[in-house]
């Protein structure tokens, strides 16, 4: 199958607000409107709920968005879901994510380049992923590093990428074309 299982919604399927949302969130990405959007919006109330609880995460967290985007990028290279990745490539260039922080992102926590927050944040995407849990070892590495409230929001934060990455590799979307 060619194209989107469900393909991306105008202003009647989800609704004017949304529609409205998309164009300004294309503006700001520098895309046309982002399918991710466009597509999610045809659940409504459902779409508002996950944005909000989204937004909390990214970008309303209490992590640094630079290391925040490093995370979602790492969960979409391991995931291999193109659409995530590319999105967050260009919100990446916003928050300081470099070209060579890509290519790091692509090779690991354990390629060379990253300090030692970066790799803990990297690492523990990578093992939450894989495993669906953290070892004694990481999980004390990290207490060490955060408090409690961004630990929650790194667990909810790898979760969430993981479940968006699965929904967006279902729906088929296919990364925005720039404007």
């Amino acid at each position: 199958m060619s194209g989107p299982r469900i393909s991306p919604g105008g202003v009647r399927e989800i609704g004017p607000a949304a529609w409205a949302f998309s164009r300004v969130a294309g503006r700001v990405t520098g895309t046309e409107p982002p399918a991710i959007f466009t597509t999610l919006g045809r659940g409504r109330g459902l779409f508002w709920g996950w944005l909000h609880f989204a937004g909390r995460l990214m970008p309303g967290g209490r992590l640094p968005r630079r290391e925040t985007e490093l995370v979602i990028l790492r969960v979409a290279t391991l995931r291999d879901c193109d659409y995530e990745f590319t999105h967050h490539v260009r919100l990446g260039r916003r928050a300081g994510v470099t070209a060579a922080d890509v290519e790091r992102v692509r090779a690991g926590s354990t390629a060379d380049g990253w300090n030692a927050e970066e790799r803990l944040l990297l690492a523990a995407a990578e093992e939450l992923v894989g495993t669906r849990d953290l070892g004694e070892e990481t999980w004390a590495d990290l207490r060490a590093a955060y408090e409690d409230r961004v630990l929650v929001e790194l667990l909810l934060l790898v979760g969430h990428y993981d479940m968006l990455a699965t929904t967006l590799k279902t729906l088929r979307l296919s990364p925005d074309r720039p404007r």
